[in-house]
């Protein structure tokens, strides 16, 4: 289960165009499956910068403490509001309503350096 129209990283998150300049991230399949039954998600605020590489929040599951990392360094335009109160939704739909930020860019083209689809599922499958 990789859509084929995202980009990844090798610590699970995607990533895809949204509205404005701004993409869409979240975590995989892959990774909410390892992670469990999500019960809490801290996600930035509207205006943080973040950086490439680097946490921009938190996912609590019955298991275990992950951190999610920034695919792209940028400014956060929007965060996904709904998992405040219903986390559980990155578990039933991680590629839909369970996208957890979006951000604007500094540099569209590091959009370039991310895994494919192919890419990521040889990563998750070796």
């Amino acid at each position: 289960m990789t859509p084929e129209d995202l980009r990844y990283t090798a610590e699970h998150e995607w990533v895809v165009a949204a509205e404005g300049g701004a993409v869409r991230v979240g975590i995989t399949h892959f990774a909410q499956d390892a992670l469990g039954d999500i019960v809490y998600v801290q996600l930035p605020e509207a205006g943080v910068e973040v950086a490439a590489g680097e946490s921009l929040g938190e996912i609590e599951s019955t298991k275990s403490v992950s951190e999610i990392y920034a695919p792209v360094g940028g400014r956060v335009s929007a965060r996904n509001e709904v998992l405040t109160d219903t986390p559980e939704v990155v578990n039933s739909d991680p590629y839909g309503s369970g996208w957890l930020v979006e951000i604007v860019p500094a540099d569209p083209a590091s959009l370039d350096g991310l895994l494919d689809a192919a890419a990521y599922r040889e990563l998750t499958e070796s």
